[in-house]
């Protein structure tokens, strides 16, 4: 009977320690507060946003999933770049389109217009030398 006190009572000590060591002991150890999780938006508002500035958003979860008020502003904020991205590369390509048919009709306009005319001329003196005597001869008369 004396053992089987001693160990009720030292399964108390070592329960009462355990109860300590969790707990903390005391004021001085006590756990700090978690910040609650807010959502700091982390893209940047002094330039486009980039992949990466994607890839790197986190949201808080909320009891049932996220924010959507959070969720909602972030997409808005995506959806708007991209938009404002498709108008400029429309722009861009309409641009483009004009320059090419601007360089397209472009030789049309000179069509029959040598820029270089003393290459021309040169070319043609080249190929009556390159004749035989007797041909330029015989075409004379």
């Amino acid at each position: 009977m004396v053992l089987f006190l001693f160990l009720v009572i030292a399964l108390v000590v070592v329960v009462g320690a355990v109860t300590l060591a969790v707990v903390g002991g005391g004021e001085s150890a006590a756990l700090p507060d978690a910040p609650p999780e807010r959502f700091t938006d982390p893209l940047p508002v002094d330039r486009p946003l980039r992949r990466a500035d994607v890839d790197a958003v986190r949201f808080p979860t909320a009891l049932r999933g996220y924010h959507m008020g959070e969720v909602d502003d972030v997409l808005g904020r995506v959806g708007a770049e991209l938009a404002e991205r498709d108008a400029r590369i429309a722009e861009l390509e309409t641009a483009l389109a004009g320059a090419q048919a601007t360089v397209v009709a472009g030789p049309a306009l000179f069509e029959g217009y040598d820029p270089r005319p003393h290459v021309a001329a040169a070319d043609d003196e080249a190929e009556d030398t390159a004749q035989p005597k007797d041909q330029k001869g015989d075409d004379d008369q």
